[in-house]
C-alpha cells in the first residue's frame, strides 16, 4: 500500500523572491541575505565575492524580508513575516553562528479577506513601528517599545480596498506611510496618513496626488535631505513629496524590482519584466528636487530583487531566471552594455513540466526541466552525483596502485604516472602528440610491486618497495640513495609526501625516515603490539612538506593511532569497534577544518575532527559508502580539496557550510584512483577500473549535476522523449514585442537526445497555443508517434472553444504531422490508453481510436467520453482506470467499460480542493496536489459496504508541502541498487514553481512507523527558526480548514540528523531509544533515495 508516503527535497528552491543588504552578522561586516521562499541565506560580502554563512530553512513561506536597526544598536535585526501570518526577528549569534530569536508572533486575524495583490510587510526608517497589509481594509501595526523589543498589535481601518503598494516615508517627525491604491472606477492615486500610536488610528498626511498613471504599481521612498517618494508607472514615473511634483516619460514597461544605490537615495536601480536594467537619477540643486533622468545600462536576468551591495557590484534575484552577481562598469561594452555579469546562480523555477530520462541508459534516470520562464527559459539536464568526462583510456589489467609524478619542483603539472602491478611497475608518461606512453625512469626498480611514490624536496622522486626506500632525481631519473630494509622482515605498507617516509614492516615495526638533498635517513623506529593496516602523513598543518602527525592503522585491536614527529609518541589512540580492520586512513583538512577519515574494510567510513594541537580525535560519525573496501585520496578542483574514496560504489568527500557531504560518482567501481594534473588533460583524474586506465575531468563537486540548454529566448512549455527516435519534443513558447502588443507565437521543436539541437520545428497556429504532449503508439501500428494537444484562446473568449489534436511521425530527423483533429475545446491532457488516445478537451474526457482510412491514411476518431468535470486538467491512467484532476473539484476516479465501450464515474472526493498536479500511487492509491501548496492522498474503497461509500474517494493523507507543485513523475533520480533496503521503495518526482525537486517515496509500515517516531524527536531537538513550529508548517492548510499532517513524513526534517553535532544525536537517540550508529545508518539510506 502507498500510503505511508515520505516527502524529501532533492534539491532545495532556487527561486529568489526577496534579498536585501546592511550589517547583520557583525558592525563591520556587509551581509546580502536571500530568501528563497522556504530558505534564509546569509553571505557576507568579502574581496573574493560573496562567501555563503548560513542556508537554513523556515517553517513558513516567506511574504516579507527587512533589515532594521533600533536605536542604540550597532548591527541590523532580520525581520521575516509568512504568508501564514506569523512574524518574527532575528538576531546573528557570533558565538554559535547561527540565529537567535529577538521575538515573534502571530498576526492572523479571524474574519478579513485576505489582500489579492500580496502581503505588504514595512518598516518606519526611525524604528518606531511595523507595517502589515495582509487583509483588505486593515493596516496593522506592531509597535517597537524603547528598548527596540515589540508590543503587541493593533489594527487601523484603511478605506482604500484596492491597495498596490504601501511604504513608510523618510523625514517625518511622526511615522507616515504613503499609500498607492485604485478606486473602483479604475483609476489610481495616492495618499498619505500619520500613525497616531496613542490614538491607533490614522491622521490625514502631509499630501495626496490624484489620477496617476493607469499602470502606477510601485513606490520607492526616497531618504532625507530630498525625502518625498518615487512613484514608477508602465509609461512615466513621477517624483512627488509636499513641496514637489516631477514627471517623466518612459518606454512601456513593467517595473518587477528596484534597489537603491547611495544612501542619499539619488539613484535607483530599476528592473522590468524584459530584464532591462535602468538607473534613475534624481537631479537636485541642495535639497531642491529639480527633475528625473532615466538610463538603460543593459541587460540581465528578469529580476525579482535588486541589492547594489558596494563599489558597483549588484545582485539580482530572479524567479524567471538564474539570478547574477554583476558588475556595473564606467564604460559600455561593444554592444553598448554597462552590466557585467561576474557570477552566475542555478535557478531551476518555475519547473512548468519536466520528464525522467535515462540518457546514458545506465539504469539512472534523468530530469529534464523546462524552467524559467519568457525571456529567461529554458531547458535542464539534472542528475544525480559526480561525472567524470573521460578524455583517454587504455585497457590494463590488474593496477594495485597509481601516483602521478613530476619532473621537477616546481613544475606546475605532472609528467608521469606510476602504475604498479602484483611484480612490476610500469611509468607512463605524456608524448608530443598527448598520448600516454610507456617511458623509464633508471633510478626506479620495476621489476616489484611498487607500494608508493611521491615527489620530494631538492627535485627528487621517492619510490617504496617491499624490500627498499629508493631516493632518484627527477632531472638525470638517477638513483640518489636507498634505504634498504632488514633482511628478514619486507616492508608491507608505506607512505610518503615531500620531506618524510613511514613505512611499516612485519612484525609491528614502525619507521621513520627524512629525505634530504641526495639523502635519506633513519630517524625513529618504533616497536608496535599489533601489526600495521594502513598509514598516513598528509602535511594538513603549516608546511606544506612536512607533517607534524602521522594516523596508523592496525590489525588485532582495530584502531586507529596518532603519532607526533618525528619523535613516533603516540599520543591518541581510538578504537573502531567492530570486527573490520581499517584499510585506508587520511588526514585532511576542509574549510580550514582537519579531519582523520578511517575507512574500514566493509565499505564503511569514519570521520573524526583532529586538534591538530592535541591529536585529540572528537565528533565520530560512520557513514557506509560502499560493500567493498575503500582506498582515500585527496584531490584537487577548483581550488579545493576534496577526498575522493574509491570502492565498488566510488564517492567524493568534500565540505559544504563546514558540513562534510558525499556525493557519489556516476562510474561503476573504481579500484584506485589519483590525480593526474598533466599540460594536455588539466586538473584530471586517473581512474583504474575493470580492466582499463581511465583519464578524465570531473564535474563541480556537488550533489546534483545541472547542465542548461538555453532556447534563445523562448519558453518551453511542455516536454516529452521517445526512445525509439532518441528524441525530445517540446512545446515552446516565443514573445515577441515588435509592437506596442506583444505577441506570442507556439512551437513544436523536436531536439536530439544527446545534442539538445533543434532539429525540425512545426509552428502553431496564430493564438493557437500547446497545452498537452505525448509520445506513443496505438493498437495495429508498429509506428511511434508525438500527439500534441493545443487551444485556440482568443481575446474576446473566456474558455477556448476550439482546439486540435496533431499527431506527428519522426521521419528522417523530421516532424511529420500525419493526422489532426479538431476539438471544442482546449486539450488540457493527453494520456496512451489501450491503444488508444485519451484526451481532456475542457470539461469532458474524450477517447479516441486510430483508424485505417480506404485510402491507407489514418485518423483518430471518437469513440466516447464523459462529461461532469469543471475543467478536467489533469489525467493520470492505469490499466482501465482514469484518474481526473479538476480545476476546483478535486480527484475523480473513472473507468472504461470495454463491453459497452462507455466510460464512467467510479467515485470521487467530494472536498473543493483546486488541483495543480496528480499521480496515481498504486491501484488503490492516488495523489494530489492543490494550489495551497498541500499534498494530500487518496484511497479508492472497493470494500466499501453501501454504493454511497463506495462512491466516495477517502481522504488518508494530508501535508504541507509549502510549495506549487506542477507535475509528478514516477521515477528516480538515483541508481537503484536492487540488494539495498531503497531499491525496492517505489518514488514519485515532484517539479515545482520555486525550482525544487522533490521525492515522494511510498514506505513499508514498519518503518514509516520508526520514522515517524524519529521525526517526533526530531521535532523536539531541532528548534525552528524564529520560533516557528515545525508541527503547525507542516499541516494541511486551506480557507477552509487546518489539519495535522498525517501518513507524510518530513524527509529533510528526518535527514537533517546526520548534520546534527554528536551530543544532539545523543539526544535525539535516547528518546527514541535506537543507537546513534543505528539511527545514521537508517537516515543514511533514506538520503539514498534522492
Amino acid at each position: 500500500m502507498s500510503i505511508w508516503n515520505y516527502a524529501v527535497t532533492a534539491h532545495k528552491p532556487t527561486n529568489v523572491t526577496h534579498s536585501c543588504v546592511g550589517n547583520f552578522t557583525s558592525p563591520q561586516e556587509l551581509n546580502l541575505i536571500i530568501a528563497k521562499c522556504t530558505r534564509i541565506e546569509i553571505h557576507m560580502l568579502t574581496p573574493q565575492g560573496l562567501q555563503p554563512m548560513l542556508d537554513v530553512p523556515i517553517y513558513g513561506r516567506i511574504a516579507t524580508l527587512e533589515l532594521f536597526r533600533p536605536h542604540g544598536e550597532v548591527q541590523d535585526f532580520l525581520f521575516i513575516a509568512t504568508e501564514r501570518y506569523k512574524f518574527c526577528v532575528l538576531q546573528w549569534d557570533p558565538e554559535t553562528s547561527e540565529l537567535v530569536t529577538r521575538s515573534m508572533g502571530d498576526v492572523s486575524d479571524r474574519i478579513g479577506r485576505p489582500t489579492d495583490n500580496g502581503q505588504i510587510g514595512i518598516i518606519d526608517p526611525d524604528c518606531r513601528l511595523i507595517g502589515l497589509h495582509l487583509y483588505d481594509g486593515l493596516f496593522k501595526v506592531i509597535p517597537f517599545d524603547n528598548k527596540g523589543l515589540l508590543k503587541e498589535a493593533f489594527n487601523i481601518r484603511l478605506e482604500e480596498l484596492q491597495v498596490l503598494d504601501i511604504k513608510f516615508l523618510y523625514g517625518c517627525s511622526r511615522p507616515t506611510i504613503v499609500v498607492l491604491y485604485q478606486d473602483n472606477k479604475d483609476a489610481r492615486h495616492v495618499k498619505t496618513y500619520e500613525v497616531s500610536l496613542k490614538d491607533k488610528d490614522f491622521v490625514e498626511g502631509p499630501w495626496s496626488q490624484n489620477n496617476l498613471d493607469n499602470g502606477a504599481d510601485l513606490l520607492i521612498p526616497v531618504p532625507p535631505p530630498l525625502s518625498g517618494v518615487i512613484i514608477v508607472g508602465e509609461e512615466t514615473i513621477v517624483y512627488c513629496s509636499a513641496t514637489a511634483f516631477k514627471a517623466i516619460p518612459i518606454r512601456p514597461s513593467i517595473t518587477r524590482a528596484y534597489g537603491r544605490v547611495d544612501a542619499d537615495g539619488s539613484r535607483y536601480l530599476l528592473g522590468d519584466h524584459a530584464g532591462l536594467l535602468h538607473l534613475l537619477v534624481i537631479t537636485h540643486e541642495k535639497e531642491k528636487v529639480t527633475g528625473l533622468k532615466i538610463e538603460l545600462l543593459g541587460e540581465t536576468s528578469i529580476a525579482s530583487t535588486i541589492s547594489y551591495l558596494d563599489n558597483a557590484f549588484v545582485y539580482v534575484g530572479s524567479s524567471y531566471g538564474d539570478s547574477q552577481l554583476i558588475k556595473l562598469n564606467l564604460q559600455a561594452d561593444s554592444k553598448g552594455s554597462y552590466v557585467e555579469v561576474l557570477e552566475r546562480y542555478v535557478n531551476l523555477g518555475p519547473i512548468v513540466d519536466f520528464c525522467v530520462v535515462d540518457l546514458e541508459r545506465q539504469g539512472q534516470g534523468q530530469v529534464v526541466t523546462c524552467s524559467g520562464a519568457y525571456k529567461d527559459g529554458s531547458l535542464r539536464v539534472v542528475r544525480n552525483g559526480i561525472g567524470i568526462n573521460e578524455q583517454a583510456s587504455v585497457e590494463l589489467q590488474g593496477i594495485k596502485g597509481m601516483w602521478s609524478l613530476r619532473s621537477s619542483t616546481d613544475d606546475a603539472y605532472d609528467t608521469f604516472l606510476v602504475v604498479s602491478f602484483i611484480s612490476e611497475t610500469r611509468i607512463l608518461a605524456m608524448n608530443l602528440e598527448d598520448e600516454l606512453e610507456e617511458t623509464e625512469i633508471e633510478g626506479f626498480d620495476c621489476q616489484v610491486q611498487t607500494l608508493f611514490c611521491h615527489d620530494a624536496v631538492y627535485n627528487q622522486l621517492v619510490q617504496v618497495t617491499s624490500n627498499s626506500v629508493r631516493l632518484v632525481s627527477s632531472i638525470s631519473r638517477e638513483l640518489k640513495n636507498e634505504w634498504k630494509a632488514p633482511l628478514e622482515y619486507s616492508i608491507n605498507v608505506a607512505t610518503a609526501n615531500a620531506s618524510q617516509v613511514l613505512l611499516a614492516t612485519g612484525g609491528g615495526h614502525l619507521v621513520y625516515l627524512e629525505i634530504g638533498d641526495g639523502i635519506i635517513s633513519e630517524v625513529k623506529h618504533a616497536q608496535l603490539e599489533y601489526e600495521i593496516s594502513c598509514l598516513d602523513l598528509n602535511p594538513i598543518g603549516e608546511n606544506p612538506n612536512y607533517s607534524q602527525l602521522a594516523a596508523v592503522g592496525m590489525w588485532t585491536d582495530i584502531s586507529v593511532q596518532i603519532f607526533s614527529l618525528p619523535d613516533l609518541n603516540l599520543i591518541t589512540k581510538e578504537h573502531l569497534g567492530g570486527e573490520i580492520i581499517p584499510r585506508s586512513v587520511l588526514l585532511c583538512s576542509f574549510e580550514g577544518i582537519s579531519y582523520l577519515l578511517c575507512a574500514l574494510g566493509d565499505g564503511h567510513l569514519l570521520n573524526y575532527i583532529l586538534n591538530m594541537g592535541t591529536g585529540e580525535l572528537t565528533d565520530r560519525k560512520k557513514v557506509s559508502l560502499g560493500t567493498q573496501p575503500i582506498t582515500l585520496r585527496t584531490f584537487s578542483s577548483k581550488n579545493a580539496t576534496h577526498v575522493f574514496a574509491a570502492s565498488d560504489r566510488p564517492t567524493v568527500i568534500y565540505s559544504s557550510n563546514k558540513k562534510l557531504l558525499y556525493s557519489n560518482v556516476n562510474l561503476k567501481e573504481v579500484s584506485h584512483m589519483c590525480p593526474f594534473n598533466s599540460a594536455a588533460f588539466p586538473d584530471s583524474l586517473a581512474i583504474a577500473k575493470e580492466g582499463e586506465l581511465t583519464i578524465g575531468t570531473i564535474d563541480d563537486i556537488q550533489k546534483l549535476h545541472i547542465r542548461s540548454i538555453p532556447l534563445g529566448g523562448e519558453h518551453a512549455r511542455r516536454i516529452c522523449h521517445q526512445e525509439q527516435t532518441r528524441s525530445f519534443a517540446v512545446c515552446s513558447l516565443k514573445y515577441s514585442q515588435l509592437s506596442a502588443e506583444e505577441s506570442e507565437m507556439y512551437f513544436i521543436r523536436l531536439l536530439d537526445d544527446q545534442t539538445f539541437e533543434f532539429i525540425s520545428t512545426y509552428a502553431l497556429d496564430t493564438f493557437e497555443c500547446g497545452c498537452s504532449i505525448l509520445s506513443c503508439s496505438f493498437s495495429d501500428d508498429g509506428n511511434v508517434y508525438y500527439c500534441v494537444g493545443t487551444a485556440y484562446v482568443l481575446p474576446e473568449e473566456n474558455e477556448p472553444t476550439k482546439g486540435r489534436i496533431l499527431v506527428f511521425a519522426v521521419e528522417e530527423g523530421k516532424l511529420q504531422l500525419i493526422a489532426e483533429k479538431e476539438t471544442k475545446g482546449a486539450v488540457y491532457s493527453l494520456n496512451a490508453f489501450n491503444g488508444k488516445l485519451l484526451a481532456a478537451i475542457n470539461q469532458k474526457i474524450q477517447l479516441y481510436k486510430w483508424m485505417l482510412r480506404d485510402d491507407g491514411t489514418r485518423e483518430l476518431q471518437s469513440e466516447c467520453g464523459h462529461h461532469g468535470h469543471i475543467l478536467a486538467l489533469y489525467v493520470q491512467t492505469r490499466g482501465d482506470f482514469i484518474v481526473v484532476g479538476d480545476l476546483m473539484k478535486s480527484i475523480s476516479l473513472l473507468i472504461y467499460k470495454h463491453e459497452e465501450g462507455a466510460i464512467e464515474e467510479r467515485a470521487r472526493d467530494y472536498n473543493a480542493n483546486w488541483m495543480s498536479a496528480v499521480e496515481i500511487l498504486d491501484d488503490d492509491i492516488y495523489l494530489g496536489a492543490e494550489n495551497n501548496f498541500n499534498l494530500f492522498t487518496v484511497r479508492k474503497n472497493s470494500e466499501g459496504a453501501t454504493d454511497e461509500e463506495r462512491a466516495r474517494l477517502e481522504v488518508v493523507g494530508e501535508y504541507h508541502l509549502g510549495e506549487f507543485v506542477n507535475r509528478f513523475r514516477h521515477g528516480s533520480l538515483v541508481m537503484r541498487l536492487p540488494d539495498s533496503e531503497v531499491g525496492q521503495i517505489p518514488t514519485v518526482i515532484f517539479g515545482t514553481v520555486n525550482g525544487v525537486i522533490g521525492i515522494i517515496a511510498s514506505l513499508p509500515h514498519e518503518q514509516y512507523l520508526f520514522l515517524e517516531k524519529l521525526q517526533t524527536a526530531m521535532r523536539k531537538a531541532i528548534k525552528g527558526v524564529g520560533g516557528l513550529g515545525h508541527e503547525h508548517w507542516r499541516s494541511f492548510y486551506n480557507e477552509k480548514k487546518t489539519v495535522d499532517a498525517r501518513n507524510f513524513l518530513d524527509g529533510d526534517l528526518i535527514e537533517s540528523f546526520l548534520d546534527l553535532s554528536r551530543a544532539r544525536m545523543e539526544e535525539v537517540s535516547r528518546e527514541v531509544q535506537v543507537s546513534v550508529e543505528e539511527l545514521s545508518k537508517r537516515v543514511e539510506e533514506l538520503t539514498r533515495l534522492h
